[in-house]
């Protein structure tokens, strides 16, 4: 039996942006800091600036589930944004390091099935 790949659509996939200030004053504050910051890469995100992570995702209720893990882990002070876009959206930004134009990240590779 052949393999088959499953093709996400860019429209229904998406990226989970999450932005965020937060303190860093105090010794308290950096340690929530990188609190915050650990629990998103346990999540599955990445950096792609600084206090800037994104995970992709392929479908609203796969966002939705870590949404609502994000949520769970919001510091007392500071502020997160969290932002979804769909894979067509995000594949259209362009990332410059200086004026040199870089390429975004790639979605994950596809689920193949047997």
């Amino acid at each position: 039996m052949p393999k088959q790949e499953y093709v996400f659509s860019g429209y229904k996939s998406m990226w989970l942006v999450t932005m965020f200030d937060l303190p860093v004053k105090t010794k308290k504050d950096r340690k929530i800091y990188a609190g915050f910051r650990k629990s998103l890469l346990e999540l599955g995100f990445s950096m792609i600036q600084f206090s800037v992570y994104v995970r992709f995702c392929n479908s609203e209720e796969f966002a939705q589930k870590y949404r609502k893990a994000i949520r769970n882990t919001l510091p007392e002070c500071g502020q997160v944004r969290i932002l979804t876009l769909t894979d067509r959206q995000f594949e259209k930004m362009e990332n410059y390091v200086g004026k040199i134009l870089n390429p975004n990240e790639n979605a994950p590779k596809q689920l193949t099935f047997f």
